[in-house]
């Protein structure tokens, strides 16, 4: 399999070498067009254990290793590593299921990925005379995960970069204290997203060349790695295949996947498990306050140019999604220099827009939701109630995504795109009835009020003012959440204009008959089939 930058068509390299490599030297990210001819269904993997799943699976994206690498990587990745024989089991939460990821050496669920990508880089180095350094960003699991994974492989460094305060205690201390000698941690300030636009300046920067010239390659344990990305495609025809063999669902019919999501990665897998032949009706993206995400699946525009916000799921605090480019690319049928263009605009401009079909066929397969803190902790304290389970935040988000966010940040939609976009989410999203949708209107064009107006004709259920006073807004929120409309005081006066203005208008727009149209309306009412009717009318009226 032949794997090439999101941006170019230029300079294929085998999986071997995108593994190596982790980024492409333009910037984009590693795909393959022959993921679109793969295929590799459920009844393919009828009966099969996860090892022997894992098997089929890199063998068909990772063509280019021997079976006999794969294999014995694969045995040495998941046979004593992880505490369930099943690696990645599936069980009932309530009315749901929940694939459970966490039963890895550090209890991330990156362990799946991060136990095989060292057998995969160790087998592409052999005889190679090659080395490796690894500059990785993780927003809090992805550290101790990657340390663990790559501690004493020879050939390999690794260095991870974390946001200085913005992880948790316990990830700071399974970071600072791993041990090997080819392992070291760096402190950034700032958040996630700084720490990612730092490694990736640092495969930007002349050291790649000098390390290169020294044989030594600068490649990266984040799922930008292809290598990364591959092991987590494996655990959704895995868990297909039990939610099959336990009798939950019928072979072939589709479900739905919600995945608490923040670079992009986690879902991308799935993503890639669907093209590849797994029946799939809707990957639902959950997200936490940053919901940079959700918004541009409801919008269709990508912009983190918005407040950076510390939540109680870490790994999730991410405005950059970086592997949303791959979707993209994939969306956009092969575009790159399309990917190329709105790669640019957001790095100069932290914005970009995808329209038209593309958007679409975004929409029909992506869904979407977000969680703040309180609906996370309440969701973790339903789980606990109800079914005795005690879910980690970042399941909780997927659990609790409840508020559907549809933003207007740079104030240009018209009112009638905003009424057609509610309508629209309104008809498709799944779950839409016990979601609330949430519309924040910017006034950057004069527009504000027009949008509102036309939301809460199209079915929103209330308008609220940025400036309210804080307790006003907390009763606001309380009688929205018991399903009254709630209005501003301020804006009961410019409804009321509003609406007899436009009465008026329709009154002034009445057309006046013509002679001959009002002859024939005399006859009408003069006849007793006339007077039938006005009795009739009147009666309806």
């Amino acid at each position: 399999m032949i794997y090439h930058s999101t941006r170019s068509l230029e300079n294929g390299v085998n999986a071997r070498e995108a593994l190596l490599k982790g980024l492409c030297d333009d910037g984009g990210l590693y795909v393959s067009d022959e993921l679109l001819t793969c295929v590799l269904t459920p009844d393919m993997l009828k009966g099969l254990t996860y090892r022997e799943t894992a098997l089929r699976v890199f063998s068909v994206l990772l063509s280019d290793f021997t079976k006999t690498e794969l294999a014995e990587g694969i045995e040495r990745a998941y046979a004593d590593n992880f505490a369930s024989v099943a690696v990645t089991p599936v069980t009932r939460v309530g009315d749901e299921f929940l694939l459970e990821l966490h039963h890895g050496p550090t209890s991330a669920f990156k362990d799946v990925a991060l136990c095989m990508l060292p057998q995969l880089m160790s087998a592409a180095l052999k005889d190679t005379g090659r080395r490796v350094m690894i500059a990785t960003a993780t927003s809090g699991d992805t550290g101790k995960a990657a340390l663990s994974g790559f501690m004493n492989v020879p050939g390999i460094g690794i260095t991870v970069f974390y946001p200085h305060g913005k992880v948790s205690d316990i990830q700071y201390q399974q970071m600072a204290t791993q041990e090997g000698r080819n392992v070291a941690v760096a402190a950034v300030e700032g958040n996630f997203d700084d720490v990612q636009s730092t490694v990736k300046k640092i495969f930007a920067s002349d050291l790649r060349q000098e390390l290169a010239d020294e044989g030594v390659e600068l490649s990266s344990a984040n799922s930008i790695n292809i290598g990364r990305l591959v092991p987590q495609v494996v655990y959704y025809f895995d868990a297909y295949r039990q939610l099959v063999e336990a009798n939950e669902v019928e072979q072939g019919a589709k479900v739905d996947f919600c995945v608490p999501t923040g670079n992009f990665g986690d879902v991308l897998a799935g993503y890639y498990a669907y093209r590849m032949g797994l029946p799939v009706r809707h990957f639902i993206v959950a997200s936490n306050a940053n919901n940079v995400l959700t918004d541009f699946l409801t919008t269709g525009v990508y912009d983190r140019n918005r407040p950076f916000v510390k939540t109680i799921t870490p790994s999730m605090d991410i405005l950059i999604s970086s592997n949303l480019e791959r979707m993209l690319y994939y969306a956009s049928e092969g575009d790159t220099a399309l990917i190329a263009r709105l790669m640019e605009n957001l790095r100069n401009e932290g914005v970009f827009r995808v329209e038209g079909e593309m958007l679409e066929r975004i929409r029909s397969l992506f869904k979407c939701g977000w969680a703040d803190d309180a609906e996370t902790s309440a969701m973790i304290r339903e789980a606990w109630r109800k079914d005795g389970r005690l879910v980690d935040p970042h399941t909780a988000v997927a659990a609790g995504a409840t508020t559907l966010n549809v933003p207007d940040t740079v104030g240009y939609s018209t009112p009638q795109e905003m009424g057609e976009l509610i309508r629209y989410l309104k008809e498709h999203v799944v779950g839409v009835e016990n979601t609330d949708i949430s519309v924040h209107c910017h006034d950057d064009l004069g527009m504000a009020v027009a949008n509102t107006l036309a939301c809460i004709q199209a079915g929103a259920d209330g308008y609220f003012l940025k400036d309210m006073e804080p307790e006003e807004f907390l009763k606001s929120i309380r009688r929205a959440l018991e399903g009254q409309t709630v209005v501003d005081a301020s804006m009961l006066a410019f409804l009321t204009t509003t609406l007899r203005a436009k009465m008026s208008s329709t009154l002034e727009e009445r057309p006046t008959l013509t002679g001959r149209e009002a002859e024939v309306l005399d006859l009408t009412r003069s006849s007793p089939a006339g007077s039938t009717s006005r009795r009739a009318q009147s009666r309806a009226t």
